[in-house]
């Protein structure tokens, strides 16, 4: 869905430059992860090390970042995600000018598992002695098992990929807006442009 300049005035920031950024180095690492597994160790490891570095910078920004950024004006509980997925299910869930609850928990989901990922992979890299952890006891760990680990990790991350991108699929047509292109501009429809829409935050407070 193409957005004129003057739609875009109109429209609230919504996801600021460094969120951005985030989302998609994130893409760009873990695609070049995924795809130099088998043959280009190097490159493999320092990817990995970049997404670590992510992931850790999202945690950080998810506290200190403005209030779109903040865990605490988007992260509900399992019941609440559990609700919003009915939902969309049915075709009458509001519009979220932030995050809506099923995607917090798809947020939830990706950063565990690409933390998963990346410690286990260091631990992985540590048995051969490399990394940061060579020589501490994690490089004891038996390198088969954490290998197993590394992928069911890696694959479980692929796959919430997958999920998380027909989730933001079906939200951009249910709600005639394109979440993607939001990602880059940083941009959508504020809340009183829609009946059902949901409020976006107004204070540095949690909100639910």
């Amino acid at each position: 869905m193409k957005r004129t300049p003057s739609a875009l005035s109109n429209q609230v920031r919504v996801w600021d430059p460094l969120v951005r950024i985030f989302h998609w180095s994130l893409v760009l690492f873990f695609a070049v992860a995924w795809l130099s597994e088998d043959n280009v160790e190097t490159l493999h490891v320092y990817a990995g090390y970049t997404i670590a570095s992510l992931v850790v910078f999202r945690l950080v920004w998810g506290v200190i970042g403005p209030p779109y950024a903040r865990f605490t004006n988007f992260v509900t509980g399992p019941r609440a995600s559990s609700r919003y997925l009915g939902q969309m299910a049915r075709g009458d869930a509001p519009r979220h000018v932030g995050h809506n609850p099923a995607a917090a928990a798809m947020i939830v989901s990706l950063l565990t598992a690409l933390a998963m990922t990346t410690v286990s992979g260091m631990i992985l890299f540590s048995t051969d002695g490399g990394g940061p952890l060579a020589g501490t006891f994690f490089a004891s760990f038996p390198e088969h098992s954490m290998e197993e680990v590394h992928e069911f990790f890696a694959n479980a991350t692929l796959l919430l990929i997958f999920i998380h991108v027909g989730g933001v699929l079906v939200s951009s047509v249910m709600h005639r807006e394109n979440l993607i292109a939001a990602m880059f501009h940083g941009k959508k429809r504020p809340a009183d442009a829609d009946a059902n829409a949901t409020p976006e935050p107004v204070s540095e407070g949690a909100k639910s």
